[in-house]
Parts: structure tokens; C-alpha cells; sequence
């Protein structure tokens, strides 16, 4: 069984736990009233996490005990585990944590905190009301809207209780990566096709060694996954028809379209597409070029598919794209001329700045797309009502571009019967892992595509059609991401050249980095919220908002961000890196008491 359960008693001698900062210990947090109380009457606490956050668990756990509560820690030993454990539902709060990945607020909430999303955890009418409210605000309404609705999701219900905001810290073996060539987004995943070695003769014959910590890959569909395994993985292996800069803004660089433009009502979104990316597929070992364009039909294909919940099984994502309407293929040139942008400026006009030729046609198929003589494909995505955040979402990984006819020669099955014992699903990670259930199917249509994996890494090759001769053609040949999961050991393996870039270094581990003559640093703000995550069914916490604000007013933030040396920021929901309401939570063991009080009350 891989299951690790501590329980520490209150009234159990432990060992101090040696942190950092100001944290106590369960050795000098208990007071006379601590001691004078029961374990029998103190309510019993199961809190989960991975054997990566275990330092936040220890916070957790002494602050919890502080403030009248027995604790059990259920450390799962990694993400796979952790997973089972929390879809099994045994726990009472788990660690948790969320990057908005495509730099916009709604995507912060909707999946986690609307009925029916993805990773939905509640099931509160106010809070969808006020989650679909806030999505089609901008400025100072968005700001309040917001605000009210942190205080019903944190305040007044405690569904969470936030931790803290973190920051980025990169370390690049600069002895022979280029740091310059090396991006570090705010939000969207590791952009991998920019990246060089020093001496530039080395991209087409060594490997660039990139660092995962999770091992266990959800599904290389991009419809299927929303999480660290295979977020970095398939927003490089799928293009998008935008990508986030890096400071997140909306832009066309390095997609699949040249320019996008937005009708002044809007609710219509207009993309012209290239012509110079096909997808790749593997054949011994090696990427290929199948002669197949990615195209508008592809885009469609891809995009109503996204939006359809089911449309695959186990479907990640759908809620991500619920705000599309219809996705088309553009027949008819006077139709862009027609529309005009908030600027005044006809569709077509703003589509036609840099391009290779003048739009002369319209093309509905891709046998007849050349950009060269004038002739383009243009895509229409419009929204039931005024959205514009549909475009960061269009940036998200799960807006990558798949090959329709790789995809339907794999999914055969009936969805509703869908067996994962009996059937196989494109991007199944059993496809592309080594050994007897080898038989990749992939078709990627980014820069890189997946060759195969084990326990230990995968292997990428570059897409050998990827925007040849441009800037946006992959630097480096080869890349394999090793998969370590302890950060500690991954800085080693940093520090000893083993991998040549540590996407996160630990926060308390900065000076190590600063202080070694082959390393080079890298900060940036980040969207990544860590908060514990109150289980939503089936434990005395689903039950209870007393019990459950007992908990948020335990929890003290600034013995987080003291323990981390400053690099943490405080936060009040998965919205705070983007949308500063102005509430704060304080630790309050007055509060706590109440709450307690309160419960024990009710029981």
C-alpha cells in the first residue's frame, strides 16, 4: 500500500521540526488549554499532500494544532498517489495549487469553482453566478465583481483556505546553455523552440536535458489533461492559434496564425493561418514529416471537440471553451470586408498586415492554401456574448492543434463505453512508453514531438516542418526531459551539468544557484496560488462552514513567507496574482475558537 499516514496526537512528545523563519513547532505550540482538552474532543484532521510539499504540511499541520485541532498528514509519496488518494476522498484538506496559465482571471476560477468544471470542488449557485458575472468585466467592475466573489468562495464559505502566491526562480546551466535564448513566461508553460546552446553547433547534435518532477503523464490529447504532467509537454508538442508573451499578453508570434483580429461587437474572432507547419509523426525513432498541413479543417476539428465534453472520454477541459459558439472555415472575402474592428478598421484590412502576399482568396480546403500567391485560410471562432477573455484561453495547452486524421484512426471507440482496459485513446501514455505497449501514434503540430518514455525521461525530437527558416524554427534537435522528483535533487543534478535547465528552483535554494559560477538565475512573477483545498463531500469539513472557517483563521501566512525567506507573497484565492480585490486573510485564533465553538455546537 503506498499510502503514508501520520498521526501525531496532541498529547505525543514529537521531535521539532527544523524550519526556517518563525515557524513553531508542535513542541512549543501547545498552551494549557491545548492540554487540558481531550484529543477525543478536538476534531481529528486529515490533511494530504506529496512528499514534495511536506514542508508545507509540517506549517500546516503545527498551525492547526495550535489552534485546537488533532491532525493525521497522509504524505503521498507522488503525484499519481496523491491523485488517487484525493479522487478516493480520503482527506480533510489537501495541499494544493493552481498557475493560471493563461493569464486571465476567469480561467483561474471557472474550472476549479464552477459547477460541473473540470476539477470542480463546490457546487454553489452564488459562486457560478458570480464566477459567469465577473468573465465579462474589465477594469474597476471586474475588480469588484471579483471581490465579492473571493469573500463568498474564501470568507464566507472557506471551500479554501490560500496559503500563498509564489514567484519564479529558473536555473540554467549557463557552462553551456545560452541564458539569454531561455524564457521564463508568467504564465504560459516553458517555451522550448527558442532555446541554444553556446556554441550553436552543438543544437543539431547533443540533447538539451529539460526537468519534470512528475513522471506519470495524464494524456498527450491536449483535451485530456490540464496539469503539471503534461502541461509544458503538450503546449510544445501542439500550436495554438495564439500564444501568451511573456508578460501575458494576447499575441499571434509563434502560433499557427499570422495576425487575429476581433469584430467591434466583441463576439467574432478571425484568424488567418500559415501555410509552413505540418504535422510530424515518429517512424524508427526519428520525426517525420507527413506531408499533412496543419489546417483550418484541423482547427475546426480541434477546437469543436475541446468545447464538447463528450467528445473524449475523461474529458479535461470542455469547461475551458464552453464560451465558443461555433468554429467555421471562412468561404467568403467580402464577409471579412464587411466587419469592421472597435478601431474602425475592416477585418480584412487588420488581418493583412504581415503577411507574406496580400489576402487575394479566401480558401476553404488546404489543397488550395498558397500564402505565397494570396490564397489563405481563414478561421472564425465566435462567442453567444462579448468574451474576449475566449482568446486566452485559445493560449491555453488545451487549444493545441491535433491532426484529424490521426485522431479518428485512433479513437474508434464509443465514447459512452469507452473501457481504458480494452480500448486505447490517443495520447494514452501507454502508447509511447517503452516496452511491449510501444505503438506511438502521435501527431504533433508544435515544435517538437514525443518519441518515447520511461520512468526516467522522454524523449522529443524536433519537428522536421515546423516554420523552416524562420525565427520560430526549434533551435536544438534533440530534448529529453528527465523526470526527478525531489528539488533538491534536481538543483544537484542542475549543478553537476546532468540537466541544463531547473524551471524551478526552491525558494530556499536561491543562493545556491547565485553562488555557483556555472549557474545562471532567472526570477518572474508567476500566476501559482498554493492553498489547501477542503474536501467538498463525504467528511465532517463538507458539512460544516463553522469547521471549515476554523481552519482558514488557523492558518497564518506569514510563517509560510518567513519560511521561504521573503519569496512568497500573500494571497487570498487563485485570483490574486492577477486581480488585487483588496481582502486579505489574517490568522485569528479568536476566530478559530468561535468556529470550533460553534461546530461542537451543532453536533
Amino acid at each position: 500500500m503506498n499510502k503514508k499516514l501520520f498521526t501525531l496526537a496532541t498529547s505525543a512528545t514529537v521531535a521539532a521540526v527544523a524550519l526556517a523563519g518563525c515557524v513553531e513547532t508542535k513542541s512549543n505550540v501547545e498552551n494549557k488549554d491545548d492540554q487540558s482538552e481531550t484529543a477525543s474532543t478536538k476534531p481529528v484532521l486529515e490533511v494530504l499532500g506529496m512528499a514534495s510539499q511536506e514542508q508545507d504540511m509540517n506549517i500546516v499541520r503545527d498551525q492547526l494544532v495550535k489552534n485546537g485541532f488533532e491532525v493525521k498528514l497522509n504524505i503521498q509519496p507522488d503525484f499519481g498517489s496523491y491523485s488517487a488518494q484525493k479522487d478516493a476522498g480520503n482527506y480533510d484538506v489537501a495541499v494544493s495549487s493552481w498557475t493560471t496559465v493563461t493569464g486571465n482571471p476567469d480561467y483561474a476560477v471557472r474550472g476549479l469553482f464552477k459547477t460541473g468544471g473540470d476539477y470542480s470542488v463546490t457546487a454553489d449557485a452564488t459562486i457560478d453566478k458570480l464566477i459567469d458575472e465577473a468573465s465579462t468585466l474589465t477594469g474597476d467592475a471586474a475588480k469588484e465583481k471579483y471581490k465579492e466573489l473571493e469573500q463568498a468562495l474564501v470568507f464566507d464559505n472557506a471551500y479554501i483556505a490560500p496559503l500563498y502566491i509564489s514567484q519564479k526562480f529558473q536555473g540554467i546551466y549557463a557552462k553551456e546553455v545560452n541564458p539569454d535564448t531561455v524564457r521564463l513566461p508568467k504564465s504560459r508553460a516553458q517555451a522550448w523552440e527558442t532555446i541554444s546552446f553556446n556554441d550553436t553547433a552543438k543544437n543539431a547534435t547533443d540533447t538539451l536535458v529539460l526537468h519534470q518532477g512528475i513522471a506519470s503523464l495524464t494524456s498527450l490529447d491536449p483535451v485530456k489533461g490540464n496539469d503539471g504532467s503534461i502541461n509544458t509537454l503538450n503546449t510544445n508538442m501542439y500550436v495554438r492559434l495564439v500564444n501568451l508573451s511573456d508578460t501575458d499578453e494576447v499575441v499571434s508570434n509563434g502560433s499557427l496564425s499570422y495576425q487575429h483580429a476581433i469584430s467591434e461587437n466583441n463576439k467574432e474572432y478571425y484568424f488567418v493561418l500559415r501555410d509552413d507547419i505540418n504535422f510530424a509523426k515518429v517512424e524508427n525513432g526519428k520525426a517525420v514529416d507527413t506531408g499533412d498541413l496543419v489546417s483550418a479543417e484541423d482547427v475546426v476539428f480541434s477546437l469543436q471537440r475541446a468545447k464538447d465534453q463528450n467528445s473524449v472520454p475523461d474529458h479535461r477541459t470542455y469547461s475551458i471553451h464552453e464560451n465558443i459558439d461555433s468554429v467555421e472555415i471562412v468561404s467568403d472575402i467580402t464577409a471579412l470586408e464587411a466587419v469592421k474592428t472597435s478601431d474602425g478598421q475592416s477585418v480584412l484590412d487588420e488581418l493583412s498586415a504581415k503577411l507574406p502576399a496580400a489576402i487575394a482568396q479566401v480558401v476553404t480546403d488546404e489543397a488550395s492554401v498558397d500564402n505565397a500567391a494570396g490564397k489563405y485560410q481563414v478561421v472564425k471562432i465566435t462567442t453567444p456574448n462579448p468574451f474576449p477573455q475566449v482568446l486566452n484561453y485559445l493560449a491555453h495547452q488545451s487549444g493545441g492543434i491535433v491532426s484529424e486524421a490521426a485522431v479518428k484512426a485512433v479513437n474508434t471507440f464509443d465514447v459512452e463505453s469507452y473501457d481504458p482496459n480494452v480500448n486505447v485513446a490517443y495520447g494514452d501514455q501507454a502508447t509511447v512508453t517503452e516496452g511491449a505497449t510501444y505503438a506511438n501514434h502521435l501527431a504533433a503540430s508544435g515544435p517538437y514531438i514525443l518519441v518515447q518514455k520511461n520512468d526516467y525521461e522522454a524523449t522529443f525530437v524536433k519537428n522536421p516542418a515546423y516554420q523552416v527558416g524562420t525565427e520560430n524554427e526549434p533551435k536544438i534537435n534533440h530534448i529529453n526531459v528527465r523526470f526527478i522528483e525531489d528539488n533538491d535533487s534536481a538543483l544537484s543534478a542542475l549543478r553537476n551539468g546532468e540537466i541544463d535547465v531547473l524551471q524551478s528552483v526552491p525558494e530556499t535554494k536561491i543562493d545556491v544557484v547565485k553562488g555557483d559560477a556555472n549557474l545562471a538565475l532567472k526570477t518572474a512573477d508567476s500566476n501559482a496560488v498554493s492553498y489547501l483545498l477542503i474536501n467538498p463531500k463525504g467528511r465532517e469539513v463538507s458539512k460544516s462552514a463553522d469547521l471549515r472557517k476554523a481552519i482558514l483563521y488557523s492558518i497564518n501566512q506569514d510563517e509560510f513567507i518567513s519560511f521561504y525567506q521573503g519569496n512568497k507573497k500573500p494571497a487570498v484565492s487563485t485570483v490574486s496574482p492577477l486581480v488585487d480585490t483588496g481582502l486579505k486573510l489574517t490568522a485569528d485564533s479568536t476566530k478559530v475558537k468561535e468556529f470550533l465553538s460553534a461546530y461542537k455546537a451543532s453536533k
